[in-house]
């Protein structure tokens, strides 16, 4: 089916159950952010954008696609031609998707969606909009699913596994107990965990439902005494079996909490009504009570304990390792018939290489020239660029290993650059040398550190689109709350004080439309600095081992600090990585990580 027919057919769907306007997100049951099973790319199928974020909104007469501005240009290309509108996010003149979907309620009319696919507390927000010109919700209805029928994919199968304690530092029946203790000091007698990390971080397993991040499809429920699982059995190796066996773990059906939920009674739930879907939440009886509160367990992965961060590091050296036989292979190779996805396809080999690799960390963008501008572009078999011995090639990669997880991303000179490619680039340095030198009192958001990577591309009239950073989990999703790094106070997405442990990206940019893309990111570790009469500083720790481009850079535009940290952070990459290359690639680093002067 075509994305017109689609529409159309939701359409007639839409008409037998008098339903006036359908709204379709991106998430599947556990309200997933982002990256979810083929199963669930309802908003994907049906509209026929590709991208991991958005939105669609279908009335009578209206298709909408709503998406940010990461993915303005992959949108408009693959929109082109359908009935499907680009509605660009943040945009003047561009209403909220919230907003536009009840305002095109009639009076007395029906906003419908699928109920297992939104959060409680949206929901109750939308029902409370509506009863103002009573209207109200269908919630029991996957429509897409319907048009989708026999066609949609199967929901995945991937088999679960252990992550030891030697990569985790605590084991399940520790963190349950930790877990118990915040469970106890809120008074509350059971706890709902609906994230795909949580469950996964309470009992050290992990899965491979989820391209590109390890976890399982499985929610969990605690109480004082129990523990219970609930996830499709064929999915245990006898491995995953004993484990949970041995941490007083009870395994039910994926499907089977719904039931369990509607059998507590008088109980005090602690679950996060933001992450709890609308089919749940209406299982509950009424004589419980609610601590409507993020999971304990959503700071207790934010914040490192030590032998993670030990084995994050190792992680970093082995990927730094393969960054760079890549970006020596990719500028020798510039010139020999090569494309994004070869490239990227060669990256994927190396890193497939390091001690304990899992898989990538995301989708790996490879973006050559104009094509960078695009923030989240996928080059596929059937579309991508030649690459061609000139201008800037973006790549933006991560690895999921047993020890940790990466996130790098450096923009490559294939060849001669102009003064404005180069000066476009050393302001990116700029504002990612200035964040990752921060230094700051305890009780600091990335909200206020923001500036310091913003700052050179605002000096010059220009923005990136996104956030400077987030957070990154340990084998677990590369993009982690609850702490970034953004500027604005976006009330839905509340930016978390940095603590001692937390790891965090730093990646500004410059996104010129049909014309280029920049970008630099590490991963940076918040660190204890000094403590005085003033508090306890704070500052930020590099863990990326990988060069920047020296052929891009202008000396004259970088101050004498940054210049003595650039170079410092040079040295300390080739110390850190040369004893791990040799021969000619180990001269490469060498070069690479050269003193650079005025």
């Amino acid at each position: 089916m075509k994305t017109d027919e689609k529409i159309a057919a939701l359409r007639g769907l839409m008409e037998e159950k008098g339903i006036d306007v359908y709204y379709v997100p991106n998430g599947d049951d556990h309200l997933s952010d982002e990256y979810v099973a083929d199963y669930f790319k309802s908003k994907s199928w049906l509209s026929g954008f590709s991208g991991d974020s958005g939105a669609v909104v279908v009335t009578k007469d209206f298709a909408g696609l709503w998406t940010d501005g990461r993915y303005f240009t992959q949108a408009e290309k693959e929109l082109a031609g359908s009935c499907v509108e680009l509605m660009r996010m943040a945009q003047a003149g561009v209403p909220d998707v919230r907003d536009f979907a009840v305002d095109a309620v009639p009076e007395n009319g029906v906003l419908g969606f699928d109920g297992s696919v939104i959060s409680a507390s949206e929901a109750m927000t939308l029902s409370k909009r509506l009863s103002a010109k009573h209207a109200r919700l269908h919630t029991s209805d996957d429509l897409v699913g319907q048009v989708w029928g026999k066609q949609r994919p199967k929901m995945p199968e991937g088999k679960l596994f252990v992550l030891a304690k030697k990569y985790t530092g605590t084991g399940a029946e520790e963190r349950i107990a930790q877990t118990r203790e915040a469970m106890k000091n809120a008074e509350a007698d059971v706890l709902v965990l609906t994230q795909l990390e949580d469950p996964c971080w309470l009992f050290n397993v992990r899965g491979d439902d989820i391209a590109c991040t390890p976890v399982p499809y499985a929610f969990a429920m605690l109480t004082a005494k129990k523990a219970y699982y609930y996830v499709d059995r064929a999915k245990l190796t006898p491995q995953t079996e004993a484990h949970l066996k041995k941490a007083g773990v009870t395994v039910k059906g994926y499907k089977a909490l719904a039931s369990d939920l509607a059998k507590l009674r008088n109980k005090t739930i602690w679950t996060d009504l933001a992450k709890l879907n609308t089919v749940l939440y209406q299982a509950l009886d009424q004589s419980n009570s609610v601590i409507n509160r993020r999971s304990p367990i959503v700071m207790f992965r934010a914040v490192k304990n030590n032998t993670e961060i030990k084995n994050i590091r190792n992680a970093h050296v082995k990927d730094g390792v393969a960054m760079v036989k890549f970006l020596k292979w990719v500028k020798e190779h510039a010139d020999q018939n090569l494309n994004e996805v070869s490239a990227q396809n060669h990256l994927y080999a190396l890193r497939a290489e390091g001690k304990d690799y899992i898989e990538p960390s995301f989708t790996t963008i490879c973006a050559y020239r104009a094509n960078a501008a695009m923030m989240h572009y996928s080059a596929t078999g059937q579309d991508y660029a030649e690459i061609s011995p000139d201008g800037f090639l973006l790549v933006d990669s991560g690895g999921t290993y047993k020890d940790g997880t990466t996130d790098i991303t450096r923009t490559i000179a294939l060849g001669a650059l102009n003064e404005t490619e180069k000066k476009y680039y050393t302001m990116v340095l700029k504002g990612h040398l200035a964040l990752s030198r921060a230094k700051f009192l305890y009780g600091t958001t990335g909200n206020n550190l923001d500036i310091l990577a913003r700052g050179p591309m605002w000096s010059m009239d220009i923005d990136y689109q996104c956030g400077t950073g987030h957070g990154v989990g340990h084998v677990l999703s590369v993009h982690e709350g609850p702490h970034g790094i953004r500027w604005g106070m976006n009330p839905s997405r509340p930016n978390a004080v940095l603590e001692p442990g937390m790891v965090v990206t730093d990646e500004p940019g410059i996104y010129l439309p049909g014309e280029l893309g920049i970008r630099i990111e590490n991963e940076l570790l918040v660190t204890k600095g000094t403590r005085n009469f003033y508090g306890q500083f704070l500052y930020f720790e590099d863990l990326t081992y990988c060069p920047y481009e020296r052929e891009a850079i202008v000396p004259s535009l970088l101050s004498d600090e940054e210049l003595a940290q650039l170079n410092a952070y040079h040295r300390n990459v080739c110390e850190v990585l040369s004893p791990y290359l040799e021969g000619e690639e180990l001269e490469w680093l060498k070069q690479a990580c050269a003193e650079i002067d005025r």
